[in-house]
């Protein structure tokens, strides 16, 4: 996932610059990172991740409805029971008034005769009443255990239902590991020029553990709950349409949380995981370049600007989390309001002999699995809330505009020795800023090929575009005659070799580093590259040797040492055509004479581009392009320019004499309009 670096500081902040004037014109305002900006078409889009299970989530679903059945059907069994008990102590103890063998209708008339109107109202309520019958423990026996019966049966298939929907999500989000794996390995350089890592890294990995717990967390929650709200609704107009009336009435109270608090909740979560993604970069950003923070004294300013960004990460969090944490009590607080008004209206009834108690025994435990589950869907809402703006971060890294695919019927390479020409190339990263305008210049084979000019001139960018890291604007590159436009990516650099000027090493051995330049090299071919490039003589010193384990930072060896390495990786890859990017600057001037030597033997036979600011290093070039403003402005061996005595010998002069106290003099024309040469006095 690594990628180079292709652009100077100078190029990288015309970028910045020209990414913030968009911004600012508020181009990017409807899809700013970490915003939901369409959160139904983003929810369906995550929960459109599961279409692969779908089969297994539908059967898993019908198994989750049987235990939602079953669930809602125990509280009215349980009423029975309650009937069973309250009612065999009714007729006991009415046994001692009335004898034996009186009916129902005698008792309830003797009842209404002697004023007790509410008890009488309820006798007549009981079906099967018999004077001092007592409780039916046999049939109650046979209730409670059909009750104990019913309530495992849903638990195991709740659990079942549990299980495999977090087996589906787990694998669910393994594949959108992958997809954004992937995707990362398809954008264009261009796209990591413009995002900040550690907003990158936040979205790869903070926003999608977001979404693995909010789906963890919602999904099996948010289907039981949505099939028992049904069920229940089913049981209580079944028990009384009064009572159900009453517990209905919540849903409006439930829906104004919803709509007043639930976008509040929506937009701070948005605000959250973008403050998340910024403090990301910046502590990003200050453990990569921690030694010269601590060299400039920086440290106040870093924490000063940590504090900040922290403070606001935390104000944006809190608001996420109060926004969020009202939703559940508000919905707690009106359930409450519906279980006094059920108890009050169902006791009522009893009284009045329209139910029987342990029917509002029961209607007030459906009531509570109401309640309960619209609880559980609102304090669900904040963290669907918060999944779907991370989802909507992931999905705007997987919808970045991709490189261009390699054309189906692109040409194999034919082979050669290494011919490169540049055919009126044209190149801007920017349109309104042309880099390179009308480029032209051949290259024959095992030529080497010095690029040399002022820092922003476009030396590493011509370096870009013969690697296809960036596509041509106009004009054509060949290789061997061939163009690389029409190329495979993978043909055309599978013919170069590449070392950067930031050596970059991965966690693994020594032997491991080298290799990754060409995955079948043997043990002898890496130790040959090694002892090509002066990097065996530290190896060997070593105690582990070719087998010292590297850290993620390679900071157990020095950075010439990091170059060394790199340098053998390109050395064991064979490539036609070699590429060096100031490749000796991370080493001292000593290592840099013994890599003199190891770079004419690895640039023997092959097509070399040396870019360089030490112009000693490249005074055996067989062609130097001095770049200016993505032109070459002169070309030729180093003795040839020299004579010159144009902009080659300006930069020759600036570096060996030191002559002009000022450098940026030597581009200052004279009063006479002619260029001053360092050393030498204006005629004015």
């Amino acid at each position: 996932m690594s990628t180079p670096d292709p652009l100077t500081e100078e190029e990288r902040l015309e970028l910045e610059l020209a990414e913030q004037a968009r911004q600012s014109s508020g181009d990017w305002d409807s899809v700013a990172p970490g915003k939901a900006a369409n959160f139904g078409r983003s929810f369906a889009r995550l929960v459109g991740l599961l279409r692969p299970h779908a089969v297994a989530f539908t059967i898993v679903s019908l198994l989750g409805a049987v235990g939602v059945v079953l669930a809602v059907l125990a509280p009215r069994v349980l009423g029975e029971a309650t009937n069973l008990i309250f009612e065999g102590v009714v007729s006991s103890a009415l046994g001692s008034q009335f004898p034996a063998g009186t009916s129902q209708a005698d008792v309830v008339a003797a009842l209404q005769s002697g004023g007790q109107s509410d008890l009488a109202n309820m006798v007549a309520a009981m079906p099967g009443f018999e004077i001092g019958q007592g409780v039916d423990f046999e049939r109650l026996r046979v209730v409670t255990m059909s009750v104990l019966a019913i309530y495992i049966a849903s638990a195991f298939l709740t659990w079942i239902q549990g299980f495999v929907i977090n087996v589906i999500m787990v694998r669910t989000m393994w594949r959108l590991r992958e997809s954004v794996e992937a995707k990362i390995n398809r954008l264009p350089l261009s796209y990591f020029d413009k995002v900040q890592r550690g907003e990158l890294i936040s979205r790869v990995t903070n926003d999608i553990d977001n979404i693995t717990q909010t789906m963890q967390q919602s999904l099996s929650t948010v289907v039981t709950s949505v099939l028992t709200v049904i069920g229940v609704l089913v049981m209580m107009f079944s028990i009384s349409w009064q009572l159900a009336i009453v517990a209905l009435i919540s849903l409006p109270l439930m829906a104004v949380i919803f709509g007043v608090i639930g976008p509040r909740s929506q937009k701070a979560f948005g605000t959250q995981w973008r403050k998340v993604g910024r403090l990301n970069a910046r502590v990003e950003e200050s453990f990569s370049g921690h030694a010269l923070m601590k060299v400039y004294g920086r440290e106040a300013d870093s924490r000063a600007k940590f504090a900040a960004e922290n403070e606001e990460l935390y104000q944006a969090s809190f608001r996420a989390q109060f926004l969020s944490g009202i939703i559940m009590p508000g919905m707690m607080f009106i359930g409450n309001l519906t279980y006094v008004g059920i108890a009050v209206l169902g006791g009522l009834m009893v009284a009045s002999g329209q139910l029987r108690l342990g029917d509002v025994q029961a209607f007030i435990q459906y009531s509570q699995q109401f309640t309960q589950p619209l609880s559980e869907l609102g304090g669900m809402a904040a963290v669907i809330q918060s999944g779907t703006a991370s989802a909507e971060r992931v999905f705007e890294l997987l919808d970045a505009e991709e490189e261009e695919p390699d054309r189906p019927d692109a040409p194999h390479p034919v082979g050669g020795e290494g011919v490169i020409e540049f055919d009126h190339v044209r190149f801007a990263y920017d349109p309104e800023h042309p880099l390179i305008t009308d480029l032209s210049f051949r290259v024959e084979p095992g030529q080497t090929v010095a690029i040399v000019g002022p820092t922003g001139a476009g030396k590493t960018t011509l370096v870009n575009l013969l690697m296809r890291f960036y596509e041509l604007d106009g004009g054509r590159i060949l290789l061997d005659g061939q163009d690389i436009g029409e190329m495979t990516r993978a043909d055309v650099r599978s013919r170069t070799g590449m070392v950067l000027q930031d050596p970059w090493l991965f966690a693994g051995t020594i032997r491991d580093n080298i290799r990754y330049g060409r995955e079948s090299a043997t043990d002898e071919e890496i130790v040959a590259a090694a002892e090509a490039t002066r990097v065996d003589r530290f190896v060997r010193s070593l105690p582990e040797g070719y087998d010292t384990m590297l850290d993620e930072d390679a900071s157990n060896v020095s950075a010439g040492e990091k170059q060394l390495i790199t340098i053998a990786r390109a050395f064991v890859a064979q490539p036609t055509v070699l590429i060096l990017d100031e490749a000796t600057s991370s080493v001292d001037t000593r290592t840099e004479l013994l890599l003199q030597h190891a770079m004419a033997a690895l640039r023997e036979g092959r097509t070399s581009f040396v870019i360089a600011h030490r112009l000693s290093t490249i005074r055996d070039a067989d062609l130097i392009l001095v770049m200016e403003h993505g032109d070459i402005v002169e070309k030729g061996t180093h003795e040839e320019l020299i004579a010159a005595q144009g902009a080659y010998w300006r930069l020759y002069q600036a570096q060996f004499e030191q002559a002009v106290a000022d450098p940026a003099e030597e581009l200052v024309p004279s009063a006479a309009g002619e260029d001053t040469a360092p050393g030498q006095p204006s005629d004015s």
